[in-house]
């Protein structure tokens, strides 16, 4: 593999470990985060250089990596002054690893075009412990040449990095990937309930059905806790709701119904009401 110039915009749970395990294939990596702080202890932490605006972090990259929280914190990083846009040189690639909008993707691309730079957009699943791991599912849309360049990059803090199609698609994916989550974490939450109803040993019976047809991620890795009555970790149902909004709306569009989907949203309203907010997903089994 050859060792890459790149730059990694966003340095939260999922950014930072990803950035790190660039840092450590031998990439050249230069970091930006809005809390200069972190990044500085980023760069303790990894051979890498702190950069004070996405622009500067860009300059003479052949790739820029992209980690915040909405489309409007992905064109606040990209456009303007001081977005990476602005240094970014012909023919380097922009990759979009945060969660948004297909319509934002094909937006970006067009963008990109414009100044002669290369667009793919790559949303994640796996989790905060994924990003730790190395081992990240990224499902990427754009040009297959492109891809198979950027890949060789993203294989470092990846188990699998799929191109889906051209832009877009890689953000449609990952809808998908979230629409099965909410549905598996409603029958996950209605389950445990009667377990704990009847009388059942919930770790015993994980250990059971994890092995047929009901098993999953979220029953190996949240059902126990969840029957504990621990939430204070993972992945947030604010964002969750940023995602399924996404989701919905993208069907909208296509003249769909997604009528679990719409459910579970409207339950994770309810509990950010109650202040749960922050908790992880998998507190969808306290709604009522």
């Amino acid at each position: 593999m050859t060792h890459k110039k790149v730059s990694f915009i966003g340095l939260g749970v999922m950014g930072y470990p990803m950035a790190g395990y660039l840092a450590k294939a031998g990439h050249a990596t230069r970091v930006f985060n809005r809390t200069t702080a972190r990044a500085e202890k980023w760069a303790e932490a990894y051979q890498g250089s702190v950069e004070l605006t996405p622009r500067d972090a860009a300059e003479n990259c052949d790739m820029v990596f992209v980690c915040v929280g909405n489309d409007d914190d992905v064109r606040s990083v990209v456009y303007g002054e001081t977005g990476v846009l602005a240094s970014m040189k012909p023919d380097s690639v922009l990759v979009d690893h945060t969660t948004t909008s297909a319509e934002l993707a094909m937006e970006l691309a067009c963008a990109c075009r414009e100044k002669g730079v290369h667009f793919i957009d790559a949303p994640v699943s796996g989790g905060q412990a994924g990003a730790e791991n190395g081992a990240l599912t990224v499902m990427c849309g754009g040009d297959a040449d492109v891809f198979a360049d950027v890949k060789t990059v993203i294989d470092a803090y990846s188990k699998q990095a799929v191109l889906m199609g051209e832009n877009g698609q890689g953000q449609r994916c990952k809808m998908v990937n979230q629409i099965c989550i909410a549905g598996i974490l409603q029958g996950l939450s209605e389950g445990i309930t009667l377990a704990q109803a009847s009388g059942l040993d919930v770790e015993q019976m994980v250990n059971v059905l994890k092995h047929g047809a009901a098993g999953s991620w979220q029953m190996e890795n949240r059902a126990i806790t969840m029957a504990q009555d621990k939430f204070d970790f993972g992945f947030a149902i604010d964002w969750m709701r940023k995602d399924l909004g996404i989701c919905l709306d993208e069907a909208k569009s296509k003249g769909l119904a997604l009528p679990l989907t719409k459910a579970v949203d409207e339950k994770y309203a309810e509990l950010q009401t109650q202040g749960l907010g922050r908790m992880d997903t998998s507190v969808l089994i306290k709604a009522r």
